[in-house]
């Protein structure tokens, strides 16, 4: 190969890498971006760990999910999130809704019925569930009283790992990865 063939060949190559990158940070965008109401509920089959990572599956992807759980019979995630706060607040436990929102959409896009059934909990038999991937075991000594003892319940999923979070963290908002 000549200079000149290995010059062209390099440039289309990074034109390519940057047209995939730009790609994927606009799915990336899309799955921080609160959908309008006028979106569907996922079907409650739906699951974060089932993400395809084509170019094109990405964005098809980060809509699906920015759908989901956004409207069901117990509420949407602008609504689970304030009314989170509110038990948050009444129990001492530190957040914010933007700390909250960032970690839903990371750890489940906003599913509350999102479950894990590949990472290492769930090879052990206690899969990550609902809107934060909260294991039973960690929901169960992090419990909120007065919220459902359900793991999949917004509210309940969103305040036992925020108390989780807290406790090992400081603050929901101090995490910033799988945690």
């Amino acid at each position: 190969m000549t200079a000149t063939t290995r010059t062209a060949t390099s440039t289309r190559f990074r034109k390519l890498a940057v047209t995939g990158v730009a790609a994927l940070g606009a799915a990336a965008a899309a799955l921080t971006i609160a959908p309008s109401p006028a979106h569907a509920a996922a079907p409650a089959s739906h699951s974060v760990a089932a993400a395809t990572v084509s170019a094109a599956g990405v964005t098809a992807q980060a809509n699906s999910v920015a759908k989901a759980g956004q409207d069901s019979a117990s509420g949407s995630l602008d609504g689970w999130i304030r009314q989170s706060l509110d038990v948050m607040k009444s129990n001492g436990i530190p957040g914010s809704y933007e700390g909250l929102h960032r970690n839903i959409m990371r750890e489940s896009g906003g599913n509350p019925n999102a479950a894990n059934g590949w990472d290492v909990n769930a090879q052990n038999g206690t899969p990550s569930k609902g809107l934060l991937q909260v294991i039973q075991p960690t929901f169960d000594a992090y419990h909120v009283s007065g919220t459902a003892h359900d793991l999949t319940d917004p509210i309940a999923n969103i305040t036992a790992a925020a108390k989780y979070a807290a406790d090992k963290y400081g603050s929901i908002d101090n995490v910033n990865s799988a945690y």
